[in-house]
């Protein structure tokens, strides 16, 4: 029987009556609760909005029921209509006024394009990351989450496979880029001691694909060739952009691993009884496992070319620094030595990875098709015939090297 109708006495009857429309005010406020138990979660703003991997964060973010709103944040208005945009830079002091009503800001820290040891770059990713970490409290904001790299970690001989997510960070501050990620990464650990009742959660994804993401890791697959050091043993993992999306959703639900100096973390996504988890924590994000030289001469269907160690570093250092090659003997230690990260923390709190390593690897081959690149500098088709006489051309540079050395010892 509707409440909108008086009880029928009895012995008596009459017409059912249509039940009393209700007007637009009223019907608005009947449909609210729907709205809202659709919509339950934080507000997420995104930095970097409008392109790249932001543009991907924003679109997940805005289909996902989890989130209540998303607020895209960037200079221009990217093309993601489902988003409130609200455009300010990084950089800027006006930022702490776009992240009114905000819970928790995802910012993607630094991009690893090609132009990032431009002078005008040279600082800019600190700079934009330094000013997310003091304007966030001020406007409120309880949760911060950065995403960096796992390269931070450095690519050693030495490392552990894999390597636990509170090892020491060995990463040298060769390029401009990853000399920004390890101050980020300082900034990040002195965040809540700075702001007391502040959350930081940074991730640190294994060599990233999918999405158009072009670095010179992705670059490496491109060649004709594989380089191979004598005497390394190589491990790849790799993180797809849908992964990392799904650990940022995770984290930005409250999903957290186990403390590492924060207080009050769990391992799944908050139920609100639990208080708010503070502190720092850390993330690393990446597909199971690993591939050695083998795995990837399978996938990518290439050999692959062997040289010792000191040729192989001392010729691609002297190539960067003739400009042949933007990649130089430091960056050459990430397609050689370990860097595999251990995401059992992710795991507990009930993410797991759509891609495994193979596949991941697969789609970026797929996505750079048609392309070749020596030394992460990209070759038109014409010059790809010839690409492969480049590994000769770095060993016999190097071994010229070896024998001026060796004639030097002779003599002196």
């Amino acid at each position: 029987m509707s409440t909108d109708e008086p009880p029928v006495r009895p012995g008596r009857s009459r017409a059912p009556r249509a039940p009393k429309p209700l007007d637009a005010t009223a019907a608005l406020k009947a449909a609210a609760p729907a709205r809202r138990s659709r919509r339950r979660g934080p507000v997420v703003a995104v930095t970097g909005a409008a392109h790249g991997i932001g543009e991907i964060l924003v679109r997940g973010l805005a289909a996902s029921g989890q989130i209540k709103k998303v607020i895209a944040i960037d200079t221009i208005r990217g093309d993601v209509s489902e988003v409130t945009w609200r455009l300010a830079d990084v950089r800027d002091r006006i930022l702490e006024d776009r992240l009114a009503g905000v819970d928790v800001v995802v910012h993607l820290s630094a991009d690893a394009g090609f132009e990032l040891d431009h002078p005008d770059s040279i600082g800019a990713n600190v700079r934009g990351a330094a000013n997310v970490l003091t304007v966030a409290p001020a406007a409120g904001v309880k949760h911060v989450v950065l995403v960096t790299s796992a390269m931070v970690y450095g690519a050693h001989a030495d490392n552990p496979v894999p390597l636990p997510e509170d090892s020491e960070l060995r990463a040298t501050a060769d390029s401009a880029w990853l000399g920004d990620l390890l101050e980020i990464e300082r900034l990040a650990a002195q965040g809540p001691r700075t702001h007391p009742g502040l959350r930081v959660t940074v991730l640190r994804p294994a060599v990233l694909v999918g999405g158009g993401v072009d670095t010179i890791l992705t670059r490496h697959f491109e060649a004709p060739r594989l380089l191979a050091v004598k005497g390394a043993h190589t491990r790849w993992q790799f993180c797809h952009v849908d992964d990392l999306f799904a650990a940022i959703e995770l984290v930005c639900i409250g999903g957290v691993p186990a403390a590492d100096s924060g207080i009050g973390a769990g391992t799944g996504a908050r139920t609100g009884a639990e208080p708010e988890p503070v502190g720092h924590f850390v993330v690393g994000v990446g597909s199971d496992g690993w591939l050695d030289q083998e795995d990837i001469e399978r996938v990518t269907g290439k050999r692959h070319i062997e040289l010792p160690s000191s040729v192989a570093f001392g010729t691609a250092e002297r190539l960067h620094r003739l400009g042949v090659t933007p990649a130089g003997s430091s960056d050459l230690q990430f397609l050689v030595h370990p860097w595999v990260v251990d995401t059992s923390r992710l795991v507990a709190a009930g993410w797991r990875p759509k891609y495994d390593n193979a596949t991941a690897l697969g789609v970026a081959i797929a996505e750079s098709s048609g392309r070749h690149a020596i030394g992460g500098h990209r070759i038109g088709r014409r010059d790809a015939a010839a690409g492969a006489a480049v590994g000769a051309t770095v060993a016999l540079v190097g071994t010229a090297a070896l024998v001026r050395r060796a004639r030097r010892r002779r003599h002196g």
